[in-house]
C-alpha cells in the first residue's frame, strides 16, 4: 500500500537492531509504540528470517508519528482534553457503603480524571492539554486513525490509477495480506516490563475476565479506555440489563412460589384427580385410529404441573413484566445519557457516523453528484439500481421467510403424526415402570419434548444458512454509511431470528387447540385426506406444553450460545499457537502471539447484541406462561458477561476501536419488543390459560349460592354420543383399552362448550362459550390499555436525560465557547503585539529623512 506521508512501517527483520525489547520500537528520540500489524506470507522469500513458526509469515509494523495523528484527529473531530473540569461531582449516595463489596478498586473504576474537551484543531495546538505527544493520543485513538488511514489508502501505481484498488479490505479479500490488527498491550496474566506501559488488559483480566469477579461492578472506563466506546456502551448495556433481570427474576419466584404453596387448593385438579369425578369421565380419542378412549383423571400430574403456571399470580405477573420492560428502558436512556456525557459522544452521531462514506460504497458507485450537507461532490447509487437491488433483495428475504414457515409447518405435521404413534405405544403406559419420571411421560409430553428438540435443531440450521445470506444481501444493496449497513443487517437478521425461534412458540400459545373442531366434524390440517387431525389441548390448557417449548429452545440456545463462545475460540487458539508455545520467550514476540488469536470480525458485537435480544423476547414475549424465565437468562447473563470479557481479553485479537453513543438499532427494536410483549402475554392469559373460563365460571354458572370451582371440570365438558361419531374417527380394533365396554359407555367427553346431544341445537356453541369469549375480548383491552396507560405515564415521568446532566452539557459547552473565544483574543492580541513591536523595531532601523528647506515645494 502507499503509506509514505502517513505512518511509518517497519518489516521484521529490521526491528531487533533497535532494541531488545520487542514489544516496542526503539529510537534515540524514545519509544515509539507499534499502533498496527500486518501480517502476509511468502513462500519464496527464503532470504528473509520470518518471525513466526511456520517460516512463512512475515510482519509489518506500522507506527504512526504526531503529525499523521494530528491531522486526522482534526479531520475525525477526535475530543481531546483543553481544561481540567470545574463541575463538582455528585455527592455521595446514603448508605453507599453498602456497595462498596461490589466495587472495584477506584484506579480501576476511573483510570482517568474528568476534563472539558473540544474536538481537536491542529491549528490551535496551544489550546490543548499537551504534555507529551507521544502519549497525548491513547493507544486506541491511535489504532481508529490508523485502521482509518489503512481503509482509504490506494495500493496502486502512479502510472495506473485504478479506483477500485484501494483499502485494507480489500487486501484483505484477495489474501495479499492475511491479517491487520492493533496489538495489545501486554499478556493477560502478568504486567508490561516496561514501566511506562499502564498494563490495562492485564488491569481487565485481573478484574473484570475472570468469573470470580461475578459480583463486582465492571470497570467501564477502563472497557472504553482500551477496546473503544462501541465495546463499552455493549458491556454497559449488558450489565445494566443483568441488573435489571434482578428484579424481574425475583418476582418471578415470587408467583412460582405462590403456585407452589397453593397447589392443595387447587379444586380442580383434585377433581380431575378424584377417582369418583374424573376417573368416571370417559374422554373422546384425539387422534384418528390409533387414539383410544381414555379416562380424565390420566392427566391428573399434568393438570397440577399446569397450576404452577398457570395461576391467578400469572395474570399479576404478566402485568408486571409490561411495566417493567418500560422502566427497562427508560432507565437504560438515562445511564445512556450519562455515558454520552462521561465519555464525550453527546455530539458524535451527527458528525462521525452519518456523514462517513463506507469505501465498498465509493468503490462500487460510479455516479457522482453534490452533498446538500458538505457542498462536496460524492459517489451515488442511482435510483433504478438501487430499486432494483431493494428487490432483489425483499424476494430473498420473503424467500427464507417462508423456508422457515415451511419448516414449522412440518414440525406442526411431525406432532399429527407422531402423536397418534405415541398414544398407540403408550395405551397401557409401559413408561409407568420407569423410576421418578416414568409415570410423568404422558402422549403430550413425549410429542411436546421431541417436536421441541427437532425444531431447536432446525433453528440451529437455519440460523447458520442465514447468517451469510443476510449478508451478502446487505452488501449488494450497498449502504452508504457504516452506521446504515449497521442498521440494515440488523433489521434483517433481527426480523429472520424473529420468525425463527419465536414461531413455534406462537404457534403452541396462540393456535394450538384453537381450531379443533369437534368429534363427528373435526378438522384437519391440510385437508380430510392428509389425515392429520388438528392437536388438541390437553385437559388443563396448552400453557404446560408452551412453558415446555420456551425451557427447551430458550435453554438449549443459551447452552449452545456459551459452548460456542467460551470452547470453539480456546480450542482454535489452543491449536493454532500449538507450535508458538514451544519457542522461548524471547523468540516469541507479541505480535505473533497476537497473530495466533482469533480475529474479532466487524460482526463480532452484532451477534453479541442479537443473542442477548432474542433472549430478551423469550422474557417478555412469553413470560405469562414461564415466570422463571427471567431467573433463567439472569443465571445466563451473570456467566454471559464474563465469558464475553474473557474472550474479548485472552482469546480474541485487539479488536479496531470504535465510537458509539448508543445501541444503534437495538434500542428502536426493544421498543417493539416491549410493546408487542403487551399484546401477547394478555392474548397467552385469555387464550392459552385457563385462567378466565375459569373466573366466568366462578363468578357467573357456579352452583348454588356460595361462588366455588366445584363442578368446573363438568361444566367446561361437553358430550357426544359414540355411535354418532364417524367409522374415520373411530379407533381401531384391539386399541381401547380393556375398562371399555361399548355396551355400556355410549359417549364420551370433549372440550368444549357446546350443546348436548338431543338439544334442538345440539353441538352448536352454548351461550356460555360467548359469555367466555367476551370476558376474554374484555380481559384483552383492560389489561392492554392498563400497562399501556401505566407504560406511557412512566415514559413520561422518567425523563430522557438526568437534569444535571443536561446541566453539565450546557455547562460544558458555555465554558468550551468560552475558553476558545478568550483563546482566540489572547491569540489576536498577541499576533498584534508581535506585529507592532515588529514595525516599531523596523522604523528605528531606517535611515531618517532630510529636514525639508522652508521654501521647498
Amino acid at each position: 500500500m502507499n503509506l509514505h506521508g502517513h505512518v511509518v512501517v517497519y518489516e521484521s527483520r529490521t526491528i531487533d537492531k533497535f532494541g531488545q525489547n520487542r514489544d516496542s520500537v526503539y529510537f534515540k528520540d524514545g519509544v515509539r509504540h507499534i499502533d498496527f500489524v500486518l501480517s502476509y506470507v511468502d513462500d519464496k522469500d527464503g532470504d528473509k528470517k520470518a518471525e513466526s513458526d511456520d517460516r512463512k509469515t512475515y510482519y509489518l509494523k506500522i507506527h504512526a508519528p504526531w503529525e499523521v495523528l494530528a491531522t486526522y484527529a482534526d479531520v475525525l473531530k477526535i475530543k481531546v482534553p483543553f481544561k481540567a473540569s470545574d463541575i463538582p461531582k455528585a455527592r455521595e449516595v446514603p448508605l453507599e457503603w453498602l456497595t462498596q463489596p461490589f466495587r472495584l478498586p477506584h484506579n480501576v473504576m476511573r483510570p482517568e480524571p474528568d476534563y472539558f474537551t473540544a474536538p481537536f484543531d491542529k491549528s490551535k495546538v496551544e489550546f490543548f492539554l499537551i504534555d507529551d505527544k507521544d502519549t497525548f493520543f491513547p493507544p486506541s485513538t491511535r489504532n481508529r486513525i490508523v485502521y482509518y488511514i489503512l481503509t482509504r489508502c490506494p495500493y496502486y501505481k502512479e502510472d495506473r490509477k485504478e479506483k477500485d484498488k484501494t483499502g485494507i479490505k480489500r487486501l484483505l479479500n484477495n489474501g495479499t495480506y492475511t491479517s491487520a490488527y492493533p496489538l495489545h498491550d501486554c499478556k493477560y496474566w502478568k504486567k508490561a516490563q516496561d514501566m511506562q506501559c499502564e498494563s490495562e488488559r492485564y488491569h481487565l483480566y485481573k478484574n473484570w475476565a475472570r468469573f470470580l469477579c461475578f459480583y463486582k461492578k465492571q470497570p467501564l472506563n477502563l472497557i472504553k479506555k482500551y477496546y473503544g466506546e462501541k465495546i463499552g456502551i455493549y458491556f454497559a448495556w449488558l450489565g445494566f440489563y443483568t441488573e435489571m433481570l434482578f428484579f424481574a427474576a425475583v418476582m418471578g419466584v415470587i408467583c412460582f412460589v405462590y403456585g407452589v404453596l397453593s397447589y392443595e387448593d387447587n379444586i380442580t385438579s383434585k377433581e380431575i384427580c378424584d377417582p369418583e369425578i374424573g376417573g368416571m369421565i370417559v374422554m373422546c380419542p384425539l387422534c384418528d385410529k390409533k387414539c383410544s378412549y381414555w379416562k380424565l383423571n390420566s392427566t391428573c400430574l399434568s393438570s397440577w404441573q399446569s397450576h404452577l403456571f398457570d395461576n391467578e399470580g400469572t395474570v399479576f405477573f404478566a402485568m408486571f413484566m409490561g411495566i417493567w420492560v418500560t422502566l427497562f428502558l427508560e432507565f437504560w436512556k438515562r445511564r445512556q445519557a450519562r455515558l454520552e456525557y462521561e465519555w464525550d459522544l453527546v455530539d458524535f452521531e451527527e458528525e462521525q457516523q452519518q456523514l462517513q462514506i463506507r469505501p465498498e460504497y465509493e468503490l462500487k458507485c460510479s455516479g457522482r453528484r453534490l452533498n446538500r450537507i458538505t457542498q462536496e461532490t460524492e459517489p451515488y447509487l442511482p435510483f433504478p439500481s438501487k430499486c432494483a437491488r431493494f428487490c432483489l433483495s425483499g424476494a430473498t428475504v420473503l424467500f427464507w421467510t417462508c423456508l422457515i414457515v415451511a419448516c414449522i409447518m412440518g414440525v406442526i405435521a411431525y406432532r399429527l403424526a407422531v402423536y397418534a404413534a405415541f398414544a398407540s405405544v403408550m395405551k397401557d403406559s409401559p413408561t409407568s415402570k420407569i423410576q421418578l419420571v416414568g409415570s410423568l411421560i404422558t402422549p403430550q409430553l413425549a410429542t411436546s419434548v421431541t417436536a421441541s428438540c427437532i425444531n431447536f435443531v432446525i433453528i440451529l440450521i437455519l440460523n447458520f444458512l442465514y447468517e451469510h445470506v443476510a449478508i451478502w444481501i446487505t452488501d449488494m444493496e450497498i449502504p452508504k454509511t457504516h452506521l446504515e449497513y449497521e442498521n440494515k443487517l440488523t433489521m434483517k437478521m433481527f426480523m429472520f431470528q424473529f420468525v425463527n425461534y419465536y414461531s413455534s412458540s406462537f404457534y403452541v400459545a396462540f393456535f394450538k387447540g384453537k381450531f379443533v373442531g369437534y368429534p363427528g366434524n373435526y378438522s384437519y390440517m391440510f385437508g380430510k385426506w392428509s389425515k392429520l387431525r388438528n392437536e388438541e389441548c390437553a385437559p388443563g390448557g396448552c400453557l404446560i406444553e408452551l412453558t415446555t417449548q420456551l425451557l427447551i429452545v430458550m435453554a438449549g440456545k443459551q447452552m449452545v450460545g456459551n459452548i460456542q463462545e467460551a470452547l470453539l475460540p480456546l480450542f482454535r487458539n489452543w491449536w493454532g499457537s500449538r507450535k508458538g508455545r514451544s519457542h522461548p520467550e524471547s523468540t516469541y514476540s507479541r505480535w505473533e502471539q497476537d497473530h495466533n488469536l482469533q480475529n474479532f470480525s466487524q460482526f463480532g458485537l452484532f451477534y453479541e447484541y442479537l443473542e442477548m435480544v432474542i433472549q430478551f423476547g423469550f422474557i417478555t414475549l412469553f413470560v405469562a406462561s414461564f415466570p422463571l424465565a427471567p431467573l433463567l437468562a439472569l443465571f445466563n447473563n451473570i456467566l454471559e458477561v464474563r465469558v464475553d470479557a474473557w474472550k474479548f481479553t485472552t482469546q480474541f485479537r485487539r479488536p479496531v476501536a470504535a465510537k458509539a453513543r448508543n445501541i444503534g438499532a437495538w434500542k428502536e427494536i426493544l421498543n417493539v419488543v416491549a410493546i408487542l410483549s403487551v399484546v401477547t402475554n394478555a392474548f397467552i392469559v385469555a387464550f392459552t390459560s385457563d385462567m378466565i373460563p375459569r373466573l366466568v365460571y366462578l363468578y357467573a354458572y357456579h352452583p348454588g349460592s356460595e361462588a366455588t370451582m366445584r363442578g368446573y371440570i363438568t361444566n367446561s365438558l361437553s358430550f357426544y354420543n359414540i355411535s354418532q361419531i364417524p367409522e374415520d374417527n373411530l379407533p381401531e380394533h384391539g386399541e381401547n383399552p380393556s375398562w371399555f365396554n361399548s355396551s355400556t359407555i355410549t359417549r364420551c367427553s370433549y372440550r368444549d362448550y357446546r350443546y348436548p346431544p338431543g338439544h334442538e341445537k345440539q353441538y352448536t356453541h352454548t351461550m356460555q362459550f360467548w359469555h367466555i369469549l367476551a370476558a376474554k375480548l374484555a380481559f384483552i383491552i383492560i389489561m392492554e390499555h392498563v400497562v399501556f396507560v401505566v407504560k406511557f405515564f412512566v415514559a413520561w415521568l422518567i425523563p430522557d436525560v438526568p437534569v444535571e446532566v443536561k446541566a453539565h452539557i450546557k455547562r460544558e459547552r458555555f465554558l468550551v465557547q468560552e475558553y476558545l473565544h478568550n483563546y482566540e483574543v489572547e491569540k489576536l492580541k498577541m499576533q498584534l503585539s508581535q506585529s507592532f513591536c515588529l514595525s516599531t523595531e523596523t522604523a528605528s532601523l531606517l535611515p531618517s529623512s532630510p529636514r525639508k528647506h522652508p521654501g521647498a515645494f
